[in-house]
């Protein structure tokens, strides 16, 4: 019902993309295919990155990709586990820093209040699982509803949110996961804080200077925030689902469709004559 409302990438204009200071985007089924890291979602991260705008990505991903994806991708910095901590790469103490919403103490209460969650959730919908990489969690439960398990149907997901929601946890759809979390914060509010600490910038008034990424349901507020939001095709598979869409969408679907904006946006940078390295600082 919301297909009008989806804007072809090839729209975005010089003048757009000539003010974007600043890239954001989900990685699961946005940046990635299937689950793997093609080439051309890689190159095309590192050209973004190279041509001088900031790349943050967000992810409800854990800690431990946060840990890795902060040092080795070429990103300035990584929101995690649905906004409860990002992490950056120091290059000048050639250090991993992290900024976390929680202090060790409270982390450690906070985990025995979800390890009962997801036995609840476990004992109730047949299928799911923890997500293979619950291990390296900090903040949030992660329950696996199709990347490695037979994909459940959408009654069974909805139960996994309310049983969530009934807990008292924020609940969240990705494309694979089901994550719930105790407390206020999101992915909006912690890129807030990032652009804040690491940059000095209020993401407030910076929005319409910034392109957001992603591909599905957890990613709506982000797309309603910021007026230059892009989705990869596949998140028409959830357009129905969806309270608010992208402005723009990409032909291709997931890493291709990733690299496809960054063909758009780049192009229509050099046809502003931006220069490379002329805008991160």
């Amino acid at each position: 019902m919301h297909a009008q409302l989806l804007r072809p990438v090839d729209q975005l204009s010089v003048e757009h993309a000539a003010g974007v200071h600043t890239l954001i985007t989900d990685i699961d089924d946005t940046v990635t295919t299937d689950g793997h890291l093609t080439a051309a979602a890689y190159l095309a991260l590192e050209r973004l990155h190279q041509s001088g705008l900031r790349v943050i990505v967000t992810t409800g991903r854990p800690a431990g990709w946060c840990d890795h994806i902060a040092r080795m991708w070429p990103v300035d910095a990584v929101v995690g586990e649905n906004g409860a901590a990002y992490f950056w790469f120091d290059s000048a103490s050639r250090k991993l820093k992290v900024h976390h919403h929680l202090n060790p103490a409270q982390r450690q209460e906070q985990s025995v209040r979800l390890q009962a969650v997801a036995q609840q959730v476990l004992e109730a919908v047949p299928g799911c699982a923890l997500a293979s990489d619950q291990f390296c969690r900090l903040y949030d439960l992660a329950i696996d509803y199709c990347e490695d398990v037979a994909r459940l149907d959408p009654a069974a997901v909805a139960q996994i949110v309310q049983i969530m929601q009934a807990a008292g946890m924020t609940a969240k759809v990705s494309s694979i996961h089901v994550n719930g979390w105790f407390g206020a914060y999101d992915k909006l509010s912690m890129s807030r804080t990032a652009m804040r600490d690491l940059f000095g910038l209020d993401l407030q008034a910076e929005r319409e200077r910034v392109i957001y990424v992603g591909d599905s349901p957890n990613d709506a507020p982000m797309f309603a925030y910021f007026p230059l939001s892009v989705g990869v095709a596949n998140v028409r598979d959830f357009q129905n689902q969806m309270s608010d869409l992208p402005t723009f969408v990409t032909r291709a679907r997931s890493g291709q469709g990733f690299a496809e904006l960054a063909e758009q946006l780049l192009a229509q940078r050099a046809g502003a004559g931006l220069a490379q390295g002329s805008v991160r600082r």
